[in-house]
């Protein structure tokens, strides 16, 4: 096999040749057919997320087909698309798993950060946080839907029943939280970069009611923001879109700092909450889904080898959507 290896923090990976691996009890091997970038590989690259390791195979937003399979593994089979996401492993006896939260749970592994990734032509996996894909749709455009879409999933679920939605930061994730807030009746206000014409106009084609620079007020008071952006900065300016018993859900696994703000911006019952990861329910729910909600990606696509080029293109934001991985 081959992969795109982050042997140190803050510096770029490196084509490397590695031995064909087993999968053991439990875990299946999957050819990697596509691998979405995901700001989270930034962070992982970056060293931002605490307690790296390297060296590491990033990504988690993976497609592929199971072509071998170990012991115990029941429920999937040879040549089987699935779909591998961030969280890769739970311990299921902790506190928060027996809660059901095991998005918490107290001693998990994540895919591409803590277990090698999809930024290969294989990578193995735990069977159970598999999630089967079925045949509709192109691998490339499935593959945003494992971080991206998931992630957005649960902040939209999180973020309750209301219909003036707010996204702050229209990149991979808001793209497909839009389509997906507008399939359920929702209106969307996008937010970018002051100044960011081009994706603003891109909110808009996709349907976006109003579209703006994030140094701009809505048009009226929102009933729920969800900031996908890494900027600490965008909370209290979000709290001051909502309206009175609103709320603003971050939705980032890394945020800048958060400045302080008077207690006015959120008083009024303004709610501030956060997302951590997501559960495989979450998983089920959303995919289930998908081919009723029309969900289109756009992606821009560069063979792995280019990995790193696509790193920095999704750090310079030199494209709408996603970026995509193929081998």
């Amino acid at each position: 096999m081959h992969a795109m290896v982050l042997n140190a923090i803050r510096t770029p990976l490196e084509w490397t040749e590695l031995p064909d691996r087993q999968p053991g009890p439990g875990q299946i091997r999957v050819k990697v057919t596509a691998c979405g970038v995901c700001r989270t590989d930034l962070h992982v690259v970056d060293g931002e997320l605490p307690n790296p390791v390297v060296p590491i195979i990033p990504g988690h937003e993976i497609v592929g087909r199971i072509d071998a399979i170990g012991a115990g593994v029941a429920g999937l089979e040879m040549g089987e698309r699935v779909g591998i996401p961030w969280l890769g492993h739970t311990c299921g006896v902790c506190p928060y798993c027996r809660m059901q939260r095991e998005n918490l749970c107290d001693d998990p592994v994540f895919t591409g950060f803590t277990r090698d990734g999809g930024f290969a032509t294989a990578t193995i996996a735990d069977a159970r946080f598999a999630f089967p894909l079925g045949e509709t749709g192109s691998d490339v455009s499935l593959a945003p839907l494992l971080c991206a879409g998931l992630i957005g999933w649960r902040s939209l679920s999180m973020a309750g029943e209301g219909k003036k939605i707010g996204l702050y930061g229209f990149g991979a994730a808001a793209h497909i939280i839009a389509q997906v807030a507008q399939w359920q009746g929702r209106s969307v206000y996008a937010f970018t970069k002051p100044g960011d014409t081009v994706t603003q106009d891109f909110a808009r084609a996709l349907g976006a009611v109003w579209a703006g620079g994030s140094d701009v007020a809505p048009p009226e008071p929102l009933d729920v923001a969800i900031i996908f952006a890494t900027v600490g900065d965008l909370v209290p300016v979000a709290l001051k879109s909502v309206r009175k018993g609103g709320r603003v859900v971050c939705a980032g696994i890394h945020m800048s700092d958060i400045p302080s703000f008077p207690y006015a911006t959120l008083w009024e019952e303004r709610e501030l909450l956060s997302v951590a990861n997501l559960t495989r329910q979450d998983g089920l729910d959303f995919l289930r889904q998908v081919p009723a909600m029309g969900i289109v990606t756009r992606t821009t696509t560069y063979p792995l080898q280019r990995a790193n080029e696509a790193l920095a293109d999704l750090r310079a934001g030199r494209f709408d959507g996603a970026a995509v991985l193929f081998p």
